[in-house]
């Protein structure tokens, strides 16, 4: 492919994209006018994503990456760079949800969780950031209100998008003295197959929770309520914050996703001593 144009298209790869957000981020990418590579872990999941960008009228680049692997994670950055010869923005999206507390899992369950959450990030970006150097690019993940609020049944989970958010967060000026962006994006509840995707079978984790069974009941039964369709975000919606980071003047660090997402990590970010944050999540279990 010929990268001779003296007015090249801005070349975007995003991960995670075979649903929910990172579909939803990658159409709209499009959309912008960005040349968008959508990767993802199966391309055999690539359905919905191919139908929505022809709905949407709009091409895509799909291509396999798994961000876990990093001789993929190299082959897709490599295989970017020379079809387009320029790589302006990735945006980190891919990631599992897990439930789960520490008297109930193996130490090897929540390495598996900071395997795709962190360090699957770190692969992707690591990858990535000698052609965003040569771009002025930006690079962006998708983190979540778990990651400035510790939530119960969530430890690992909330512990692995810490870790990203304090990792960006560090990384940021450094980043920025070498001209590349570093934004995080932070959804709340978003209507997507997350939750289904967890392998939630509530009757049989509460029946096998021991002396947590009512606490993990109740957790589960507030958090299924606040992903119904009614209660939560479309992916639509939270992907219009990731095409803020992606096209704004100066994108801020932290994008929350919407009003309700902004008032939740407020308490968080003004709590000094963390006794309000414990209060709240303290119902969440009773």
């Amino acid at each position: 492919m010929s990268t001779t144009s003296p007015h090249p298209a801005r070349t975007v790869l995003i991960t995670g994209t075979s649903s929910g957000i990172g579909l939803a981020a990658a159409v709209a990418a499009a959309r912008a006018g960005w040349r968008t590579v959508a990767t993802l872990r199966n391309p055999d999941r690539a359905d919905a994503l191919r139908a929505a960008a022809a709905e949407a009228g709009v091409e895509l680049d799909i291509r396999r990456l798994d961000v876990v692997d990093e001789e993929s994670v190299a082959a897709a950055v490599d295989g970017v760079i020379a079809d387009y010869g320029r790589l302006d923005a990735v945006v980190n999206n891919a990631g599992a949800g897990h439930l789960g507390t520490l008297e109930l899992e193996t130490v090897a369950d929540v390495r598996e969780v900071m395997e795709v959450n962190f360090f699957g990030v770190l692969n992707v970006s690591k990858a990535a950031l000698p052609h965003l150097r040569a771009t002025g690019g930006r690079l962006i993940t998708v983190t979540s209100v778990g990651g400035v609020v510790g939530q119960p049944f969530n430890e690992a989970y909330c512990a692995a998008k810490f870790a990203v958010e304090g990792y960006m967060e560090s990384l940021a000026p450094v980043a920025r003295s070498l001209g590349v962006s570093v934004s995080v994006v932070e959804p709340g509840a978003v209507a997507t197959e997350f939750v289904n995707n967890i392998g939630l079978d509530t009757d049989a984790r509460v029946a096998a929770a021991g002396p947590y069974a009512d606490a993990l009941r109740a957790y589960i039964d507030r958090t299924v309520a606040q992903f119904t369709p009614d209660a939560a975000q479309t992916p639509a919606e939270a992907a219009a914050s990731v095409l803020e980071a992606l096209t704004a003047e100066e994108p801020a660090f932290r994008i929350q996703t919407s009003p309700w997402a902004r008032g939740f990590t407020a308490a968080k970010l003004a709590d000094q001593d963390g006794s309000a944050v414990l209060a709240m999540t303290d119902t969440w279990v009773r």
